[in-house]
């Protein structure tokens, strides 16, 4: 069965609280996507109400319709879900599927133009259809907890840049390590293993990291 739900111009835009002119002006700016068309009639969908309101509440927070225009345009250029995931290949995390209103509500109003560049770029966001899709609950959870903690997104994003870097070096050493010593389809098993190790020794860098100096007295 079929939920999804499809809307004329004028009932979408009472829905998204605005008017029919302010709804063919995102038309034409591209803001939202094309409507489905049967015959002279423009069919709109959830995914359209999402954006609408999405533009509504960055608008609220002071972000400008040029800004939003480069948010629009790189949600829908995004990476295809099978890119991000490398179509596939075996992963422990969990792939979360956003509406571009809910990743919005994510970041407390830090989804910039920049910031969302910065993911893609990343490889932490990719696109499925009419969602957006972030490849790991688990960053996704930890980056949204570090944002209402205080700590920027764009700095949180650069970090992830830079921790990316060591944890291919990371996982290059492991690879190595067990292609070295054991067959290619042992990497499934001990992958766990691996894993293991560097969550411990980050752990303990962490401790000596943060440890106050009346701790290393």
């Amino acid at each position: 069965m079929n939920d999804k739900r499809e809307y004329r111009m004028e009932e979408l835009a009472e829905l998204a609280g605005i008017t029919v002119r302010t709804l063919r002006f995102y038309r034409e700016r591209k803001l939202i996507p094309p409507p489905r068309r049967e015959g002279r009639i423009a069919w709109y969908d959830d995914h359209h109400l999402a954006r609408l309101r999405t533009i509504s509440a960055l608008l609220e927070r002071g972000h400008t319709l040029s800004g939003i225009a480069e948010l629009a345009d790189a949600f829908d250029h995004g990476r295809d879900v099978g890119d991000l995931l490398g179509l596939g290949e075996p992963t422990e995390e969990t792939p979360v599927r956003l509406t571009p209103e809910e990743l919005a509500d994510r970041f407390q109003g830090q989804d910039t133009p920049e910031n969302l560049a910065a993911a893609l770029e990343l490889g932490y966001l990719g696109t499925d259809g009419e969602n957006i899709v972030h490849i790991s609950r688990r960053l996704l959870d930890v980056s949204s907890a570090l944002v209402r903690e205080g700590i920027p997104l764009a700095g949180v994003l650069d970090a992830g840049r830079r921790v990316r870097e060591h944890a291919e070096a990371l996982a290059g050493i492991f690879a190595d390590l067990v292609l070295a010593h054991a067959r290619e389809d042992d990497l499934p098993r001990l992958r766990p293993l691996a894993r293991a190790v560097v969550e411990a020794e980050l752990s303990l860098a962490l401790d000596r990291r943060l440890r106050t100096p009346s701790e290393g007295d």
